[in-house]
């Protein structure tokens, strides 16, 4: 059975899915982009900031799963520009202490013409 995970401290869904479903004992959360969920817009600019965005993004979505980062088993990350790997990964570090599998890949575009995008796999 599929539980759906909906929470208004993380964006709403601006397509035809949800934030995130929790199957047997793990959490599948949709891409997160940098949108204050306050607001819906993008107000973060630079990749600090807009990663810093998404991280607290994640961390809503992972509560209200009744989880947290230490139970992140997988991460897909998406980069506008690889050149900001390395600041990514160091905003990325603060939060994944546990070091989960991961995939980051650049793509030509992002929604909204956001830095970056991170989805992630938790137990619950």
């Amino acid at each position: 059975m599929l539980k759906k995970i909906s929470t208004d401290k993380a964006p709403a869904a601006i397509g035809p899915y949800s934030q995130g479903i929790i199957t047997g004992n793990l959490f599948f959360a949709s891409g997160q982009i940098a949108i204050n969920p306050a607001t819906g817009a993008i107000e973060a600019e630079g990749i600090v900031a807009q990663t810093e965005q998404v991280m607290k993004n994640i961390g809503a979505l992972l509560e209200a799963a009744g989880t947290d980062y230490s139970k992140v088993v997988k991460t897909t990350c998406f980069l506008a520009d690889m050149n900001d790997f390395a600041t990514f990964n160091e905003i990325y570090a603060k939060y994944f202490t546990e070091k989960p599998a991961r995939s980051c890949v650049a793509v030509k575009t992002l929604p909204k013409n956001v830095l970056c995008e991170v989805e992630v796999i938790a137990e619950v």
